[in-house]
């Protein structure tokens, strides 16, 4: 096990923090390249194939002594923290640059936030809610950044982001509340076997068989949505799972505030534009970090 490397679960919790950003940061940039041969259903639905693929073996070793009222959350957390948010992502960089996409996934703390208040009654301190306020600010800004460096309309295709991160927020409270006595593979691999098979199923029906025959550049778009399937949701779920049951949900998922920096790297890599507005709204993203993190969130 990885904490064996580490004195203190404080140490580990930051650690897979920094490793969970790279992975996820990374992840938009593999999504675009699979866009360019594939639709972007399929492109969601060949990442969770990748994924349920890849956990498999462990998800059957699991398989008994799961209660049924288990089962029930570890699906609708695989099916909404999962699934929909692939394919969900996947549309909007159709229309959304991946840095620009990387930069509004930092929105779920926000409704990790509020669901955390409102349905589990989580207490937050005043510091956080201002934390919170400047990080989201930082975040706001950056979506209204245009093509040219300055300030234009919002596109809206970033509200397909706005329900993934919706989505996000639902699951990282819902496995914190509910499957928290569990280990961070058991859920992991437990929910991508109880969504995987519809995955699969649904992409076998469309004409990915065909593209893949006939498409020049369809192995590399695969190969690119593998490295995302089994790094950015197997492994990172892996991760991500065990960083929610040894701290907080709200914790957890600040990873999305530190995924824009390694986004808009991997943006500039790829010709993507990047104008001072974006160090600004990363300056106030890194400020809202340090500020939620002076205190602790109490339930």
């Amino acid at each position: 096990m990885i904490r064996k490397y580490f004195k203190s679960e404080k140490t580990e919790s930051w650690f897979l923090l920094f490793i969970l950003s790279v992975i996820w940061g990374s992840s938009f940039i593999l999504i675009k390249k699979g866009l360019e041969v594939f639709s972007p259903v399929q492109v969601g639905t060949i990442r969770i194939s990748f994924a349920f693929l890849i956990l498999l073996p462990f998800a059957l070793r699991h398989l008994k002594g799961i209660p049924g009222e288990k089962w029930k959350i570890i699906f609708f957390t695989g099916m909404v923290g999962n699934l929909i948010p692939a394919i969900l992502f996947a549309l909007a960089e159709t229309k959304i640059e991946s840095s620009l996409t990387g930069i509004l996934n930092a929105l779920s703390p926000l409704f990790t936030l509020l669901i955390g208040i409102y349905v589990f009654h989580y207490r937050i301190s005043f510091l956080q809610i201002f934390g919170l306020a400047i990080g989201f600010i930082g975040t706001l800004g950056l979506g209204f950044v245009n093509s040219s460096g300055g300030i234009g309309a919002l596109n809206l295709y970033v509200w397909l982001i706005v329900i993934a991160t919706f989505c996000y927020g639902i699951c990282l409270n819902f496995i914190k509340a509910y499957l928290s006595d569990m280990r961070a593979m058991v859920v992991t691999s437990l929910a991508m076997f109880s969504i995987g098979p519809f995955a699969l199923i649904y992409l076998f029906s469309t004409d990915f068989i065909f593209i893949v025959n006939n498409h020049s550049g369809a192995s590399e778009a695969i190969a690119y949505i593998a490295v995302l399937g089994i790094f950015g949701t197997a492994i990172g779920l892996v991760l991500y799972t065990r960083l929610i049951i040894m701290t907080t949900a709200f914790f957890a998922s600040i990873v999305t505030y530190l995924i824009p920096v390694v986004a808009i790297f991997w943006g500039m890599v790829d010709n993507e534009s990047l104008y001072p507005l974006h160090f600004a709204g990363m300056i106030l993203i890194m400020m809202g970090i340090y500020i939620i993190n002076k205190s602790e969130i109490r339930n």
